[in-house]
């Protein structure tokens, strides 16, 4: 594997998946003698939990359920 002139590696798909690594995580380096360590940050866990949190309860609309899926599929209600 080779680092690009930006110093960007690939983390292979096998280690993205059982990482649970998905595009926007948050990952921490760490360097411990002659390694460099990286793995999953865990304050990125807890950022959907908080942003729903925040925006919980401040929908104004009043649409029914078939009155959403109707506006989805661009047709009327």
């Amino acid at each position: 594997m080779r680092i690009t002139t930006k110093g960007q590696v690939t983390i292979p798909i096998d280690i993205r998946e059982r990482m649970g690594l998905h595009p926007d995580s948050e990952v921490v380096f760490e360097v411990r003698e002659n390694q460099v360590i990286l793995r999953k940050s865990e304050q990125g866990e807890g950022r959907l939990d908080a942003y729903l949190e925040r925006v919980r309860g401040r929908a104004s609309s009043r649409l029914s359920t078939d009155e959403i899926m109707a506006l989805t599929r661009g047709s009327e209600p």
